[in-house]
């Protein structure tokens, strides 16, 4: 049987290219925490001490999901991938805001048709600044490899976040009429 780094490999995906994308964003996920925050990174879960919202007589969780759609394509062309994060973070925060929630975490997912490990340590840094200015800990995240599905320099980007908001405080926001 071979070693399973020999199968990685084979399939165009480098292990050693991922280790030291972790060891370059180190540095950032470690700014973006909260005192909740159990663990450090390169777990299978980040872990969330919920026990500590003891301020909330009905806490709700509020979560959302999303990308940044094209504006990957502008960091690209510009090769600048350190502002992309803000905009990731932005969408997810603004949805849980509107509701009234504070956000609490933040989960990133970065895919890649190489893994370019300060590239993605610049994406990262992006992400883990904008979640220290919107209060939000980066609680974990997920570098995908695809080589043959994207190209060497192409990447996407989506995340998801939860914040929370008292039951009484949710704020009823309808669609506005145009």
């Amino acid at each position: 049987m071979s070693a399973p780094g020999a199968s990685y490999a084979a399939a165009g995906v480098s292990i050693e290219a991922g280790e030291r994308a972790v060891e370059l964003m180190r540095q950032w996920v470690d700014k973006a925490r909260r005192p909740e925050v159990l663990g450090g990174i390169g777990g299978f879960a980040g872990l969330f001490d919920a026990s500590a919202l003891k301020a909330y007589d009905r806490p709700l969780l509020a979560t959302s999901a999303d990308g940044v759609g094209t504006k990957v394509a502008i960091a690209q062309a510009m090769d600048v991938h350190n502002t992309v994060g803000f905009d990731l973070v932005g969408m997810l925060v603004d949805d849980l805001v509107v509701v009234g929630a504070e956000p609490l975490f933040l989960t990133d997912y970065i895919a890649t048709g190489s893994v370019v490990p300060e590239r993605i340590a610049a994406i990262v840094e992006g992400i883990a600044k904008a979640c220290v200015e919107a209060g939000c800990a980066l609680l974990g995240g997920e570098t995908a490899e695809h080589p043959g599905l994207l190209g060497p320099d192409d990447y996407d980007m989506a995340g998801s976040t939860t914040g929370v908001v008292e039951a009484a405080d949710v704020l009823e926001i309808g669609r506005a009429h145009v």
